[in-house]
């Protein structure tokens, strides 16, 4: 019998009540144990056995019917709650590329050298070659944010933005694939714009910018 860790049991005894659903044990229209017969083959108490299942429910694979007990009616989490879920945390990774990246944007502007504004440059260009396929299209996109990081020569920030890239990453080509669509003219003139900025030296248009940039990509999932 597979036992909980400690940490999570909740959402923990959820997954491993809905691996033994998917398993067959119960089936459409199947009706659950009580929770005192539960609780102890998830090993946790009845608690967050009966939040467990409050969370199934919650994503539509239980149905707890007043006097009759809880009941199967799906075996797998309904793509409306995955696509739900997943926009949530990729608008919590677009706040905080928000928090990042409109900081390094005008410290970029104010203390970017000659030598870093062409490696913006180039970045740019390079984004605009890897449209067409979406992990190419965020690697040079991630490229392109970073060169821009780096001008800000704020060692905090290059240190936040690092440790974050490979999450922000993979949230940047899911949002894309929800988007369906990505690298147009609209989104590259943009990016143009914030190197004019930069290279203007101009700090509060570059901030603009790239705020205005990233809140459109949270509004589109919206």
């Amino acid at each position: 019998m597979t036992i909980v860790r400690r940490e999570s049991l909740a959402e923990q005894a959820a997954e491993l009540l809905l691996v033994r659903i998917r398993a067959g044990e119960w089936g459409i229209g199947g009706k659950l144990p009580g929770e005192t017969t539960l609780a102890p083959q998830l090993g946790v108490g009845r608690s967050s056995a009966r939040e467990a299942i409050r969370i199934l429910a919650g994503r539509g694979v239980l149905s707890t019917r007043q006097g009759a007990g809880v009941f199967v009616i799906a075996t797998d989490i309904s793509e409306s709650w995955k696509v739900i879920v997943q926009r949530a945390d990729i608008v919590a990774v677009i706040e905080a590329r928000t928090a990042i990246e409109v900081e390094a944007a005008v410290l970029a502007a104010e203390r970017r050298t000659s030598t870093e504004l062409k490696d913006v440059r180039r970045a740019l260009e390079e984004r605009d070659r890897h449209r067409a396929d979406i992990p190419e299209h965020v690697g040079t996109d991630m490229a392109f944010h970073r060169a821009i990081v780096l001008a800000a020569h704020s060692p905090v920030l290059l240190e936040l933005f690092d440790g974050f890239a490979s999450r922000s990453r993979q949230a940047m080509i899911d949002m894309l694939q929800v988007r369906g669509r990505h690298g147009d003219e609209v989104d590259q003139d943009i990016h143009g714009r914030i190197y004019e900025a930069i290279a203007s030296h101009d700090a509060e248009t570059s901030a603009a910018l790239t705020r205005g940039h990233l809140n459109t990509l949270k509004e589109l999932l919206g």
